[in-house]
């Protein structure tokens, strides 16, 4: 029992679901059962009069109404409004008078096709207050309500509203101005472009007011469209002929100075950059050399002549005498024309390179940046109609059931935390998709440890299938507990796709999760992860997880962009993804089928991968960049040259179902690719996403673990599995379906995978394979292993064990491969019987090495075997 003096604090729940306690004094418990129906009566019924408020602003049929009602006020506008232009002379008399005799007589007959009410609203809006300008309310009024009632923005509600105040003013000012002479059609400018008239005449007078309209007009056009001011064609020519004539007549007096003597021309284009200098010496042997030196800021050229010549900068010759001193001339920016009389000019070719820059630029503002998409320009993205939208039951549950659990799960954790002399402060419950989150502030003095301790105690007392405490939630100083709740939610894959979040955002490989347990849409960048590792028990939604990140990838980047590399020894779950083969998928030169499920393809592609790395290395190495991102960015550019090998690089995404079966066949074989890309590849675009059941050590070593960040955990059966895939327990207190933790790292975050369903994947694929696609699938590097590479070129005949042919015999009669067998029946020792089999593989007799699988008999009987000894293999 707490000391006398102590208080204790009663929950209450809010909608807010914010859960306060009440202070109630010790010293009146035993008084307690007399002061509960006091109380209840001096406690208010229902919610405040703020959160009533709430709640009705809050109402969907609210803003329907709303939306529907400034729809039709529109169209009510509309019809009064362009009513009120045919029929204004006739009303006019009518509703000048009083309103409500108007109203109050039902002889009086209007002729506004709206009736009393929009003669009097129009006569108001426009010919006594806005004139013209009204129609503005029109416009905002329908664009707001078709915005409210149909979620969809017909017009973009901002510039709508920019561009409206705009009109609305300027329409009424230029209209004032214009018939302020006109009486009779004064009223469509209204009382507003009447006194704006006035005013801006006061100030700026009748010529004033005008050049005024004029400049706003203006301004608006060229704020909205951003248009261009030219000179007039004749005045160009004129322009070009004035300059034309100045040039004769420069040229002309250069002639009479050099006294009409006969001139060799030598134009030399010389390169802002560079610095050149002529040598008194060369000049008497009338040979002048080029020499280019290193750049300078301020560029200078040395020159001693004793002659005149002439330098035309920027198109207008001038002049310059030259004595026999060194004069400094700054060169300008622009080519210079170097003309001399009786010198002949030998110009020394520019070193390689030196051009480059410009013939980029060049090419750069001319066909403008490299855009990878046109190779399939016509390609269309999945539209979200091929989505499923999943309800259940958590969708339709009404408020009041929910608080009704919510409060009862309250009561319990607090019943069952005050067996233990554990007093709360407050409780906030937060309501996810498949678990509600209860963040508990303990009393001071009260150990964290002892509520982590009580985890079964509060499982128990809740009937749960399991519960999850966060003692404590980094960054916010309470205590979490995750309760399950009792109808979850699926999480569709259309909502994540439908999600402003996922559609705005900017990353490399965006891959849509799921939704956290405060329901908010987890969009992650796979690029940045770099690689990802899922784990989990069978049946817990590994399949389904890499099917939400294909799905992803597929509806965000065009096929030009990112690759797939699927690897499933299972060879069910990624069929499905065979139709888009010329669109997404990568494979070996050669092969079939993309979708790898053999395990010496496997071998040979991952090998591949690792050629195809170190060659994208070599590239970015040679354009001095040091990532993926920045290599593409200067290939855009048109920086780099494809005639020197550059090309555009696509992500690659290597995707590996049941890693632990290609470990058990393979072993060494895969795992030496696998650490090899793990650890280099990320910079250059390979990413990999590995699942398996259990990553313990003797599936994943330490090396490849070590480059796996982020990590993917479905449920498992024990704790020891959760920290074997997390580093850390949790992933055995999941409920299972989808409901999976991910690390990134330090954070460790609870979500609700989204569920994509196989007909969506194959309506998707479908929709994606029926367009256009390339000629055939991007091609990986060609491998060539240990054992094709000795294969039967280089078996000789003439070298072959004397019992190779029994030896043949033996193991073609017995269809199996193995030194054992040659050991037992033919009494052969280990080393001659490995040499054998070696001789039999090499002779195409039987199959290659498969880790702990039996090797392949490719000749299935013994007639067939002698056919192809004495053909074959005779000495």
């Amino acid at each position: 029992m707490a000391p006398k003096g102590n208080r204790v604090r009663e929950p209450k729940v809010t909608d807010e679901q914010d859960i306060e306690i009440a202070e109630v004094p010790r010293e009146k418990e035993k008084k307690k059962e007399k002061e509960k129906p006091k109380r209840r009566q001096t406690e208010p019924d229902g919610p405040s009069a703020s959160q009533k408020f709430k709640l009705v602003m809050t109402d969907e049929r609210l803003h329907k109404i709303t939306g529907l009602a400034l729809v039709l006020l529109s169209v009510f506008m509309l019809i009064a409004f362009t009513s009120f232009f045919f029929t204004w002379t006739a009303d006019n008399d009518k509703v000048a008078g009083s309103w409500w005799d108007l109203l109050a007589t039902s002889s009086v007959k209007v002729d506004n096709w709206l009736g009393k009410f929009g003669a009097i609203f129009s006569h108001l809006m426009i010919q006594k207050w806005f004139g013209v300008s009204a129609f503005v309310f029109v416009v905002v009024s329908f664009v707001a309500g078709f915005k409210i009632l149909f979620k969809v923005e017909l017009l973009p509600m901002i510039k709508t509203l920019k561009y409206s105040f705009f009109a609305f003013f300027f329409v009424a000012a230029i209209l004032g101005y214009t018939l302020s002479s006109n009486g009779k059609l004064l009223f469509l400018a209204g009382s507003l472009g009447f006194q704006m008239n006035l005013w801006m005449q006061s100030l700026l007078g009748n010529a004033g007011t005008g050049l005024f309209l004029a400049f706003a007009a203006l301004s608006f056009v060229v704020a909205v469209f951003n248009i261009g001011f030219k000179l007039p064609s004749f005045l160009q020519k004129n322009e070009q002929a004035s300059k034309n004539e100045v040039e004769d007549a420069l040229l002309a007096v250069a002639d009479t100075s050099t006294g009409n003597r006969p001139k060799e021309a030598v134009v030399a284009e010389v390169p802002s950059e560079d610095v050149f200098s002529f040598d008194e010496s060369d000049l008497q042997n009338e040979t002048v050399e080029l020499e280019l030196n290193t750049p300078s800021p301020t560029p200078l050229a040395k020159i001693s002549n004793p002659d005149e010549i002439l330098f035309d900068v920027e198109e207008t010759p001038v002049a310059v005498p030259v004595a026999s001193t060194e004069m400094e001339i700054n060169i300008p920016e622009q080519p210079v024309t170097v003309v001399s009389d009786e010198v002949p000019l030998s110009i020394e070719p520019l070193p390689e390179g030196s051009e480059i820059i410009a013939d980029e630029e060049a090419t750069a503002e001319v066909l403008g940046e490299y855009d990878p998409t046109l190779d399939l320009s016509s390609y269309k993205f999945p539209t979200i109609e091929l989505l499923e939208n999943y309800t259940s039951a958590k969708s339709t549950q009404n408020r009041e059931e929910l608080k009704i659990e919510l409060e009862a799960n309250k009561n319990k954790i607090v019943e069952t935390l005050g067996h233990y002399n554990i007093a709360i402060d407050k409780i906030k419950a937060t309501v996810g998709p498949t678990v509600t989150l209860f963040e508990i502030i303990p009393q001071a003095g009260v150990r964290i440890s002892k509520i982590k301790n009580l985890e079964d105690d509060i499982a128990l007392s809740l009937s749960a299938l399991g519960i999850r405490i966060i003692a404590p939630i980094p960054g916010k100083g309470t205590i979490g507990i995750e309760v399950p709740n009792q109808n979850p939610e699926v999480v569709s894959m259309r909502s994540v796709m439908a999600s402003e979040k996922f559609m705005n955002c900017e990353y490399d490989l965006p891959i849509g999760l799921g939704r956290t347990i405060s329901n908010e849409i987890f969009v992650a960048d796979l690029a940045k992860m770099p690689h990802l590792l899922m784990a989990g028990a069978t049946g817990q939604g590994k399949s389904v997880g890499l099917n939400a990140v294909l799905v992803s990838l597929l509806y965000k980047k065009h096929p030009s962009q990112v690759k797939f590399v699927l690897v499933d020894p299972k060879k069910v779950e990624l069929t499905l993804f065979k139709t888009i083969e010329r669109h997404f998928l990568a494979k070996l030169p050669g092969e079939e089928d993309a979708i790898i499920t053999d395990t010496r393809k496997v071998i040979n592609t991952l090998n591949s991968l690792c050629i195809e790395m170190d060659q994208r290395y070599e590239l970015l190495k040679n354009a001095q960049v040091r990532n993926i991102r920045e290599y593409n960015a200067k290939f855009v550019a048109r920086r780099l040259n494809p005639n020197n090998g550059h090309r555009f690089l696509p992500f690659i995404v290597l995707v590996i179902d049941e890693f632990a079966d290609l470990i058990m066949t393979a072993g060494k074989e895969v795992e030496t690719p696998i650490a090899r890309l793990a650890q280099l590849a990320r910079a250059i675009g390979i990413h990999l996403i590995i699942a398996t059941q259990r990553p313990s050590v003797n599936i994943i070593t330490g090396t490849i673990k070590a480059n796996f960040p982020a990590r993917m955990a479905f449920r498992v059966t024990s704790k020891i599995d959760s920290r074997t895939i997390l580093d850390t327990g949790g992933a055995d207190q999941l409920i299972g379906r989808g409901d999976m933790l991910l690390s990134t790292g330090a954070d460790l975050i609870r979500l609700q995978c989204a569920f994509v369903d196989t007909p969506e994947v194959d309506r998707i694929t479908e929709y994606i394979g029926s367009q256009r696609g390339y000629p055939e699938a991007f091609m990986l590097p060609e491998y060539v292993g240990e054992n094709e590479a000795s294969g039967g070129s280089d078996f000789d005949a003439s070298d072959r064990d004397p019992l190779f042919e029994e030896a043949a015999r033996m193991v073609v009669q017995h269809q199996q491969g193995s030194a054992s067998l040659l050991q037992r029946r033919l009494k052969l020792g280990y080393n001659r019987a490995g040499r054998l089999i070696d001789q039999l593989e090499a002779a195409g007799i039987i199959g290659p090495f498969e880790g702990s699988k039996a090797r392949e008999v490719k000749i299935k009987d013994p007639m067939a075997l002698e056919q192809f000894l004495n053909v074959a293999h005779k000495p």
